[in-house]
């Protein structure tokens, strides 16, 4: 192989060139130092509260200002669909089958379409890799998050995914199209892999129950021959006995009589005194409030002390350096790790300073909770998005049948209500069961 560099004056065939390892290292220095500049460029831009890429699906550009989203009319009713499937328990397949048998066009065939250009051979095939990514982003609560990926070196093109700790995350810069409570319960949704069965009924509970024993979830049993009653639930760790915890078995129907007369007694309980329930709950938000509010102001007064203790410290390597005490090669590697550390406490004191708004925030929680309970007044059957919306996790206990009947104790963890107590929902509730007949109290 021959290698050319004419502006070096350097031919392989000509010979070794003594210059040639010194021109290398060189040119790797000016590409280190080149990707350094870029990337405090880039540093500075997206800690400033701007967007560092184009709208996702879903928005667009301002045309009066390029640096803010508006709203994209045709496109956010989509993306608000598709998070509501999600909601509604749908997998990402099924939203894009459900998509495109509803013939909605796809992000490109949407923008040739507005182009003029010439539409995709299939415009409304939507792929689930395509739902997963709009699921998955954060924009659509409105925010700006930046920094999500990054690379280890400038040599490498690679992009790793970052810790979201180290992103850089600025809420209320564009109007939402889906609120940050329904993409945090969505993320919280996909978390939960529901388990493939064969028969073509999907349990309403999957990935939400739970062993009270060993912590496994309890995998949905059904099939084709299957009665819907037959339907249950069973300990991923029973493995028909030969696994290390107990069956923990439950049908899917009493599951559904179970939750459904739970969710109707905390809506009577909490509508009974709705005022009062208010007051308890900012109460307990309140106390939590006031100590994070302690903890956050000594952070940021740590936090601050540190970013000035390194402006000294980089003058005080700099003077060591031309004073000959430090090598250019060590006070590079220092001054890096400095720089590296100043972003990251600057991000962190701008997190830290938002704090005020924490207390309007957890008002606005309590007025969402209410919205739903109003939503869902006098419920007639469950669905999948009432399950969703409303329920956490569903512990399962062993059943127990000491006392000649099958008693069976399960606790349900209702969303929003961990922080305030509710005793008449607290306690788990008893499922009975004698000579095939269930009773619930």
């Amino acid at each position: 192989m021959r290698f050319i560099a004419v502006n070096d004056g350097v031919d392989s065939e000509r010979g070794d060139n003594d210059f040639t390892p010194f021109r290398n290292l060189f040119n790797d220095f000016c590409a280190k130092d080149t990707s350094k500049k870029v990337r405090s460029v880039l540093k500075t831009r997206g800690t400033s509260g701007k967007h560092m890429g184009k709208p996702p699906y879903g928005y667009r550009f301002d045309p009066a200002d390029h640096n803010h989203w508006i709203i994209d009319e045709e496109a956010a009713p989509v993306v608000k669909r598709i998070f509501d499937l999600s909601i509604a328990g749908k997998g990402p397949s099924q939203i894009a089958r459900i998509l495109e048998a509803d013939e909605v066009l796809t992000a490109k065939a949407l923008y040739a379409q507005r182009k003029g250009g010439l539409l995709p051979e299939r415009p409304f095939h939507w792929m689930e890799q395509s739902v997963v990514g709009i699921l998955e982003r954060m924009e659509y609560t409105g925010c700006v998050c930046n920094f999500k990926t990054y690379s280890k070196s400038y040599k490498l093109k690679k992009r790793i995914p970052n810790a979201s700790e180290d992103m850089f995350i600025l809420p209320d810069t564009q109007e939402a199209i889906v609120p940050k409570e329904q993409w945090d319960k969505v993320q919280e949704l996909r978390q939960h892999k529901r388990r493939p069965v064969k028969g073509e009924r999907q349990g309403m509970f999957a990935g939400l129950v739970v062993c009270a024993d060993c912590g496994s979830k309890l995998h949905f049993a059904t099939c084709k021959n299957f009665d819907c009653k037959q339907d249950h639930y069973v300990c991923a760790k029973y493995k028909s006995g030969r696994g290390t915890c107990s069956a923990h078995y439950i049908r899917e129907d009493v599951l559904q009589d179970v939750v459904l007369e739970r969710i109707r007694a905390v809506t009577d309980y909490i509508w009974a005194n709705v005022e009062g329930f208010q007051e308890d709950w900012l109460m307990c938000r309140r106390e939590e409030q006031e100590k994070s509010i302690r903890e956050d102001k000594r952070r940021l007064e740590k936090a601050k002390k540190r970013l000035a203790d390194i402006d000294k410290l980089i003058t005080r390597i700099y003077e060591d350096m031309v004073l000959g005490n430090l090598s250019q090669e060590r006070y590079q590697k220092m001054l890096e790790g400095y720089e590296a550390e100043q972003a990251s406490l600057n991000n962190e004191i701008i997190g830290l300073d938002d704090w005020v708004a924490t207390r309007e925030e957890m008002e606005d929680n309590v007025d969402q909770f209410l919205a739903l309970l109003e939503k869902y007044v006098d419920i007639p059957e469950l669905t999948q998005t009432i399950v969703n919306e409303f329920i956490k996790q569903i512990i399962v206990y062993a059943p127990d049948k000491s006392s000649g009947k099958r008693t069976q104790k399960v606790k349900i963890v209702f969303n929003f209500l961990e922080e305030v107590e509710v005793p008449e929902i607290s306690e788990p509730v008893i499922t009975q069961t004698t000579y095939g007949r269930r009773k619930t109290a």
